[in-house]
């Protein structure tokens, strides 16, 4: 049988992502942001809504697993892309692939929206039969 495994929600601030990179530079870049996820929000104009809205996609992610952060999910073990479509997409990588297979969870769906001062995520993880 097919269902939800959890959901999650997260809003950020997109003023507190923009000072943590200027306070801590590539150190907080490189502890939550994948390479891929550095590479293309480096390329976008006000690159901090997209730091942003990658930020609460991990924690959307991190709450639908009801984990949080540490032993079964590290920043970099959910990373998102965005499809041809445009449609982001998330590939789980280390400890959060290896929860997400030992429960059953088969995708996490998200859906990522933005503004000038705000960036929110929402998550859904299915499992499979």
């Amino acid at each position: 049988m097919s269902g939800i495994f959890g959901i999650g929600v997260d809003i950020v601030e997109t003023e507190r992502i923009r000072q943590s990179i200027e306070r801590h530079g590539m150190g907080f870049l490189n502890r939550i942001f994948t390479q891929a996820e550095q590479n293309y929000c480096g390329r976008m104009k006000n690159a901090e809504i997209h730091y942003a809205a990658r930020f609460a996609a991990k924690e959307a992610v991190a709450k639908s697993f009801g984990t949080g952060f540490g032993k079964d999910l590290a920043w970099s073990d959910a990373e998102v892309f965005r499809k041809e479509s445009g449609e982001p997409q998330i590939v789980l990588s280390g400890d959060g692939k290896r929860f997400a297979e030992e429960n059953g969870i088969i995708k996490v769906m998200i859906t990522l929206s933005h503004s000038d001062h705000y960036a929110v995520a929402q998550a859904i993880a299915l499992m499979g039969n």
